[in-house]
């Protein structure tokens, strides 16, 4: 029986370079810098800057009782998906809902939920936090809250993989269609960073830079932290045509490894065998390939690895691959990072530009890649594949085609 196609039919998202998918891409091929001085009270903070969000509406038309069980990741992946689908063109009567599912990626989970209960016990001696606080921090909330919000009934569950989680869920979400479970599937990531207790647990480890996010650039100095959503509406090829849908791109392999190594520190072992089996999975060779779009964070440890990753991968070809890194932009979403960078590698196979890794200043001769330095690039993309590596080890790769 021959494998189901997966095809991208929607995208929706909200980050630091706008409110929907198609300001976001803007933002990313004008070179837009994100990054900013933090909105919420800093108290003792010593990094001062982030990638905070910009374009929420105004009115997000969540039904209020919903709104009261909801964290703002949950609200936001919902934003997301109702763009997704608006997109996608895909009507209530157009898929089964049994059939229909949600997958988003969280690298945390609800933390202005978690950080608000302590402020209501511990600062302000309330007796207990709000009622809601549990369904509200649940890493599978965002999924939840989609399928409520779309009336999609089939495979819901929520993934966390620390910043490969985005990856993961489009991963999870292209076996669900693969094996037959699902017509369709919304998936991506979310995540809201900027709250004080993650970004005080973030500062102590030591890779927050303190000026700007600058991948692969010899002075780099660390990740800059963002908040944001993207999800996609995902479907079997054969679905996608009988509705006579708009397909965006298709995904036509996966890649998934394990560092089984450090909890912090990568290897470049299991990056690498991530995308050899991504691309055995699409059936494509290395130097099919067009565009990377890297995990890029910005800190020593990573962009170093990755450069080695991608050239014992990709050996001669590492020389004429184009690489960027989207989170120069958009700043590390940890979770939601991969999905919105879905939106890079999706509008790279449709309009031929190669988004920029922005904040270059100088070559470090150990990433000796072509990174994109600072502005975008025009040239006919036809295979991309996007990295995410992850703290813990765990690693997912995704490869994208033109249909």
């Amino acid at each position: 029986m021959a494998r189901q196609r997966v095809v991208v039919t929607g995208l929706g998202g909200i980050c630091a370079l706008g409110g929907n998918a198609g300001d976001i891409w803007t933002g990313m091929k004008e070179g837009r810098n994100g990054c900013g001085p933090l909105s919420i009270v800093t108290r003792d903070l010593k990094i001062g800057i982030g990638c905070g969000l910009t374009g929420y509406p105004e009115d997000d038309g969540i039904d209020k009782r919903q709104r009261m069980t909801m964290s703002a990741i949950s609200r936001i992946a919902v934003i997301a998906a109702r763009e997704a689908m608006a997109q996608s063109g895909l009507a209530s009567d157009d898929f089964d809902q049994l059939r229909a599912g949600a997958i988003v990626g969280v690298g945390i989970f609800g933390t202005d939920a978690v950080d608000q209960s302590y402020v209501d016990v511990f600062v302000e001696g309330k007796k207990r936090p709000h009622l809601f606080t549990v369904p509200r921090v649940m890493p599978g909330a965002p999924a939840g809250h989609v399928s409520i919000d779309l009336g999609l009934k089939g495979p819901v569950f929520g993934v966390t993989s620390a910043c490969a989680s985005g990856n993961h869920a489009f991963i999870s979400a292209v076996d669900q269609i693969r094996l037959g479970r699902a017509d369709v599937m919304l998936a991506g990531g979310a995540e809201m960073s900027l709250v004080y207790g993650p970004l005080k647990a973030w500062e102590s480890l030591r890779v927050l830079a303190r000026q700007a996010c600058r991948p692969f650039s010899a002075d780099r100095d660390g990740l800059v932290l963002g908040d944001g959503a993207a999800i996609a509406v995902l479907e079997s090829y054969e679905h996608a045509i009988a509705r006579g849908a708009n397909i965006l791109a298709e995904i036509v392999g996966v890649g998934l490894t394990g560092d089984a190594s450090d909890i912090v520190n990568p290897t470049v072992e299991g990056p690498a065998a991530a995308m050899r089996n991504c691309l055995a999975d699409a059936g494509i060779s290395a130097d099919q390939v067009d565009y990377i779009n890297a995990h890029g964070t910005a800190t020593q440890a990573n962009d170093q690895t990755e450069t080695r990753a991608i050239r014992q991968v990709f050996g001669s070809a590492a020389d004429s691959v184009s690489v960027s890194s989207t989170k120069s932009m958009h700043g590390h979403c940890l979770g939601a990072s991969s999905a919105i960078e879905m939106i890079a590698c999706v509008n790279a196979i449709r309009e031929g530009v190669i988004p920029p890794t922005i904040n270059f200043t100088s070559p470090d001769p150990l990433c000796d890649l072509d990174i994109t330095p600072n502005e975008a690039r025009e040239k006919k993309v036809d295979i991309t594949i996007s990295n995410a590596f992850a703290f813990g080890g765990t690693n997912a790769v995704v490869a994208l085609k033109r249909v």
